[in-house]
């Protein structure tokens, strides 16, 4: 390690995870084994070499679904308040570790380090969220038009839930999928993005303390990193339901395969997300919510604003205020806490955001604040970019893609209900937000003629979700909900019950079949 990175404690934190130079990428949650190609995992931050993993082969992969296919045996059968019990304690552990997984997040994905303990923070909330969840998978009572007929639902546990998670949340995603499923009676089997391999293996070292703790089976937590391994566990019908968060473009993928073999999925795909800026909006608001939706993570959040619709009236002041903001950002090293932007995950993503810079220029964007790729001291790696924002229509073709980088696409508008038309106007439907002191305009940006995404937000942007709600959005979002609220019920398998109590054996709907 260069002395720049011992300066923020990397190697204390590598250590403290457990994470050597060479890592084993398959695990059950007790034993560790991978016998295929490593994957080597640079920061984007410096461009150095973290350390190696090992991925998993078509074999270990088929080693850790024979353990989580016993594990589920044993794990269906213990009581839901006791599998709360495990969950609490892994959270307890992840309190233990949170600042140096938020340190090695920051360094291997490259956003902020106080996001990097955020993501942490999220991962200990839904264990805090599932263990008062593990008392309350509550079913219905029906009454029956039978007399002395008793009818009830229930709900029990899928099985094997597949988790294949992107790299923008190297931890926090897997986290509201596996600690839900779990509390559920569920067994998991994590194929991480093989962009951030160590975050996982890290995941799989603290929790793997609480299952050799408590004797539990090996095979409750499976890891499998490698790219092969997605599509095995899209395959698989032994998985009946497969949680994937990603692109649009995968995502589209994963729900045929999935679906031809009539298995579940909860898709997590693109988000191409917006703010309306109202005549009657706070503006000093207006300020925090756009710009950190706009550059927070470098723009790498699904729930990243790339789109700002701003009424005539107040478009000029809104983009001064921006404008001004836009050159106060500080840009480096994200665990240097001063800094307010680190880098895209990898030299792919620079490339992609370049390009949609060109695209829109192309199609007739004004430039407003100027991008482009940084160079000298402290951006070795090559992955630092400025924030952009472009003036553009909301019909040019690169507006309507979603572009996983710090650009920000500003348009006009002079109707409420116009700026709603815009907002829906793209085929993507994940966060929204309006900012207006209006009660009629967030009343209607609410209703039904309002926003058609899964989060509509008002007076807050776009990024940034609490676990407690559902999250997830609508069209080529993907239409899954993970976290907060009933999203439980996606890690089950709903059951209908009808207990006859009497001597008779009445038929449904009066039906007769006498003897």
């Amino acid at each position: 390690m260069t002395t720049a990175v011992d300066q923020f404690g990397i190697q204390e934190a590598l250590d403290q995870l457990g994470l050597k130079e060479i890592n084993e990428g398959a695990s059950t949650g007790s034993n560790w084994f991978s016998n295929g190609k490593i994957i080597e995992s640079y920061s984007p931050a410096t461009g150095e070499l973290i350390g190696k993993v090992k991925s998993a082969t078509k074999e270990d992969y088929e080693t850790a679904m024979k353990a989580a296919e016993e594990a589920f045996k044993t794990w269906r059968l213990v009581p839901a308040p006791k599998r709360g019990e495990i969950v609490r304690q892994m959270g307890e552990e992840l309190r233990k570790n949170k600042e140096a997984l938020g340190k090695l997040v920051s360094y291997e994905m490259g956003k902020s380090y106080q996001e990097g303990l955020g993501e942490v923070q999220e991962m200990i909330d839904i264990c805090d969220f599932a263990v008062g969840l593990s008392r309350q998978l509550h079913g219905l009572t029906m009454h029956s038009e039978r007399p002395m007929h008793r009818m009830y639902e229930q709900w029990h546990p899928f099985g094997i839930v597949g988790i294949i998670s992107a790299f923008n949340f190297p931890v926090a995603v897997w986290s509201w999928n596996s600690m839900i499923a779990w509390i559920c009676g569920d067994v998991c089997i994590w194929k991480p993005s093989s962009k951030t391999p160590l975050c996982a293996v890290a995941c799989q070292n603290i929790i793997q303390t609480v299952l050799k703790r408590n004797n539990l089976p090996e095979g409750l937590s499976c890891l499998v990193v490698g790219n092969e391994s997605g599509d095995l566990i899209n395959n698989d019908k032994r998985i009946p339901l497969v949680s994937f968060t990603g692109s649009t473009r995968i995502g589209r993928h994963v729900s045929q395969v999935v679906a031809s073999r009539f298995g579940n999925t909860i898709l997590e795909l693109g988000g191409n997300n917006a703010i309306i800026v109202s005549e009657n909006a706070d503006l000093s608001m207006v300020l925090v919510g756009a710009v950190f939706g706009a550059v927070g993570t470098a723009g790498q959040r699904c729930t990243s604003t790339r789109r700002l619709i701003v009424h005539d009236s107040v478009y000029d002041k809104t983009l001064d205020v921006l404008k001004n903001a836009y050159g106060q950002l500080k840009i480096g090293n994200p665990l240097d806490e001063t800094n307010h932007v680190g880098p895209l995950i990898d030299k792919g993503a620079v490339q992609d955001y370049l390009s949609a810079i060109e695209k829109a220029k192309a199609e007739g964007g004004r430039v407003i604040v100027e991008g482009g790729v940084l160079e000298g001291e402290g951006y070795e790696s090559g992955c630092y970019v400025k924030p952009c924002i472009i003036e553009a229509k909301n019909e040019f073709e690169i507006v309507q893609h979603e572009t996983f980088a710090p650009v920000l696409y500003v348009m006009k508008y002079s109707t409420i209900e116009e700026a709603i038309a815009i907002q829906n106007g793209v085929p993507q439907g994940l966060s929204s937000s309006i900012f207006t002191n209006n009660m009629r305009e967030m009343e209607l940006f609410l209703s039904a003629a309002g926003s058609d995404c899964g989060i509509a937000n008002v007076n807050i942007g776009t990024s940034g979700a609490e676990i407690g709600g559902a999250f997830g959005g609508e069209k080529e979002t993907g239409g899954g909900r993970e976290s907060g609220s009933d999203a439980w019920k996606a890690y089950m398998r709903r059951q209908t019950n009808t207990i006859n109590y009497g001597t008779a054996l009445p038929l449904a709907q009066g039906i007769k079949f006498d003897f």
